[in-house]
């Protein structure tokens, strides 16, 4: 479908977009590590936020400067070093894992001249003081951005940031939906180049592309019976997994990952303080491996949306030294076993180790085949 091929030219082209987009507006782009970034703020500033997302390439730098760290943050330290993200005016980093602020701080050493900010948002986002410290980030972020914009952020811009990212957000679930089908109009695959390449857009943008996509797919011809599978793991870059899964008879209906799902899933609700309000949005988010450290309510969240989505099987897929993930992993295998939830874990790097990996999911799709029983009519949407 050509509106789908536009949103994978956009990821596969993504800083092609960003330098176009740079031309086209005179705007400055601003460049940030993890979902817990406050968007709504730098839109509402007139800059582009764009996800630092890796892309593989030979490397013989960042074993010196980053070792230990895992692939996923080298690559994007990579990237800048090789001059793909030339383009970027500024980085930010929000509190998330240590290997994501490690590729920051790196960064910032060799390409010192980009304005740079540190945001801590609470590991513990429960917490009675959270709200508060959360609020007082957002302030200084925002002194930050004005002083070297020169320019002040009022609260016209952020309504128009807000009210965009929110109709954004309800596009993506809107687009979600459409997965749901016995037989979806929407792969896997396709849904994640669209959340992907959204990352990198300017929303407007994205919202004008995904009202004619979503009309488009409700009337496409729904696809083959497939084994119905969710992703959970650590955060992706491309949807290479995705089509291996579809190349072998599964689908991935739903995932629970911190740039899919968890992008999208809840929306800024309106308060008098714009701060407070886009503030408490992230916080509110479902919490991705590392903040769920007390309540531990991601295992319901995981069980809900694989209900919900009717799938059948559960991939988990981890990057090699991903300390969150790998410390949660457990409290998730103990869901899966405890509700008898077929599921298989491998460990990735940015390449996908595609003879292994095949085998694993082989197994898990001939293992779930027998079990499934498919109702009169199934195959119609």
């Amino acid at each position: 479908m050509e509106l789908l091929q536009k949103f994978k030219d956009v990821l596969e082209n993504r800083h092609t977009y960003a330098t176009k987009w740079k031309e086209r507006t005179g705007g400055k782009v601003i460049g940030y590590y993890d979902t817990y970034f406050p968007e709504e703020l730098v839109y509402a500033a007139g800059v582009l936020p764009v996800r630092v997302l890796p892309r593989h390439e030979p490397d013989d730098v960042t074993d010196r400067l980053m070792y230990g760290n895992c692939y996923y943050t080298r690559d994007m330290f990579n990237n800048f070093i090789r001059g793909h993200y030339d383009y970027v005016d500024g980085i930010v980093c929000v509190e998330g894992c240590q290997w994501l602020y490690n590729a920051f701080d790196t960064t910032m050493q060799v390409r010192p001249e980009l304005f740079s900010h540190y945001m801590f948002v609470p590991d513990f986002v429960d917490g009675r003081r959270s709200k508060d410290l959360m609020l007082s980030e957002m302030k200084i972020f925002k002194g930050r951005l004005e002083g070297w914009l020169d320019k002040e952020i009022i609260d016209s811009a952020l309504d128009k940031a807000i009210a965009v990212y929110n109709e954004h957000r309800q596009l993506l679930r809107n687009l979600y939906e459409l997965r749901r089908f016995d037989c979806p109009c929407l792969l896997g695959s396709e849904a994640m180049d669209v959340v992907l390449a959204c990352q990198i857009m300017d929303k407007e943008d994205a919202n004008r592309m995904l009202k004619e996509l979503i009309p488009a797919l409700q009337e496409r011809e729904p696809s083959e019976d497939r084994i119905r599978l969710m992703l959970l793991g650590s955060e992706t870059f491309d949807s290479n997994l995705e089509r291996l899964i579809e190349s072998l008879g599964g689908n991935v209906v739903i995932d629970e990952l911190e740039n899919g799902v968890g992008y999208f899933i809840n929306d800024v609700a309106p308060l008098k303080n714009r701060l407070m309000a886009i503030g408490l949005r992230y916080l509110g988010k479902p919490h991705s491996a590392l903040k769920d450290s007390v309540w531990r309510r991601r295992p319901d969240q995981i069980y809900r949306l694989y209900e919900d989505y009717q799938a059948e099987g559960v991939i988990i897929a981890k990057q090699i030294y991903c300390h969150p993930h790998g410390t949660d992993m457990y409290t998730v295998w103990k869901l899966l076993r405890e509700r008898d939830i077929p599921f298989y874990t491998f460990e990735r790097d940015t390449t996908l180790p595609i003879q292994d990996t095949t085998l694993g999911i082989e197994a898990l799709i001939e293992t779930i085949r027998p079990a499934v029983v498919r109702l009169e009519g199934w195959s119609k949407a």
